[in-house]
C-alpha cells in the first residue's frame, strides 16, 4: 500500500483523476468475459415451452344440407346417430366384437393393406360402423386409392370426429357415437375427388349394408 501511495503521488492530478476513474467501474465490467457470459446466460435462462394441449376431437367430412339430419341413398334415408350415444365399458365391447374388431375399434390397431374385406368392393349401399351399427358412409363417396384400405372422400354428415394423433403427425377418425377406431384421414394429396381428402378406413371397422337390404338392417 505505501508503494502505491508513493506511486499516486508522484503522478499529475489529471492522472490520478484517469485512475480514480477506473477503480471505480464496476467488478462485472472488469471481471473475465467469459464470467461475464455466465451470468448473462443465468439471468436470461431459457424456459421449455408449455406442453401441448390435448385437441379435442372435431366433426369432419359431410356437408350438412338445410333442414336435414341424414343423407339419402336409393333404398332409403340414412339417420344419424346422437354423438357419444353408444357407450359401453371395454369388458362389454371385448364380448361383443370378435378379437379382431375389438384390437382395431378399441384398440385403434390396423390390418394388413390390401387384406380387408371391403378394400376393392364398389357395390352400391353404405357402410356402418362394425361396432354400434351408425352409417358413416355412403358407396358413392369411395373411391379406389390405391392404398390397400377402403378409401372415401367424405363421411354422412355429423358420423365421424376427427382427432390429430399425440404426435400431431396423422388425424385420426373415430365413430361419433361409439368412439371406435375407424383409421386415418389424408387431406391434400391430389386425388381427383370434391373435397381432395381419403378417409383411409380399416374394413374390419365397417359393415356394407346393399342399397337394396331392408334400411334397418
Amino acid at each position: 500500500m505505501g508503494f502505491e501511495a508513493l506511486k499516486l503521488s508522484s503522478m499529475s492530478s489529471s492522472t490520478r483523476s484517469i485512475l480514480s476513474s477506473a477503480t471505480a467501474r464496476p467488478f462485472s465490467l472488469l471481471a473475465p468475459r467469459s464470467s461475464r457470459l455466465k451470468t448473462h446466460l443465468a439471468f436470461h435462462a431459457v424456459r421449455p415451452p408449455p406442453p401441448r394441449p390435448a385437441t379435442a376431437a372435431a366433426r369432419c367430412g359431410g356437408f350438412v344440407s338445410p333442414g336435414r339430419s341424414g343423407r339419402s341413398f336409393r333404398g332409403g334415408v340414412v339417420a344419424m346417430a346422437a354423438p357419444g350415444s353408444v357407450r359401453k365399458l371395454e369388458e362389454e365391447w371385448q364380448a361383443v366384437l370378435s378379437p379382431e374388431q375389438f384390437r382395431i375399434l378399441r384398440q385403434k390397431g390396423t390390418e394388413y393393406p390390401g387384406t380387408g374385406e371391403y378394400d376393392k368392393l364398389f357395390e352400391e349401399g353404405v357402410y356402418k360402423c362394425a361396432g354400434c351399427g351408425t352409417p358413416l358412409y355412403r358407396s358413392t363417396t369411395k373411391f379406389n386409392s390405391g392404398c390397400g384400405w377402403p378409401a372415401f372422400y367424405e363421411g354422412l354428415p355429423g358420423a365421424i370426429n376427427c382427432t390429430s394423433d399425440p404426435d400431431g403427425m396423422r388425424t385420426e377418425i373415430t365413430c361419433a357415437a361409439c368412439g371406435g377406431h375407424l383409421g386415418h384421414v389424408f387431406k391434400g394429396e391430389g386425388f381427383p375427388t370434391p373435397t381432395d381428402e381419403r378417409h383411409c378406413v380399416n374394413s374390419i371397422s365397417l359393415k356394407f349394408v346393399p342399397a337394396n337390404s331392408n334400411p334397418s338392417q
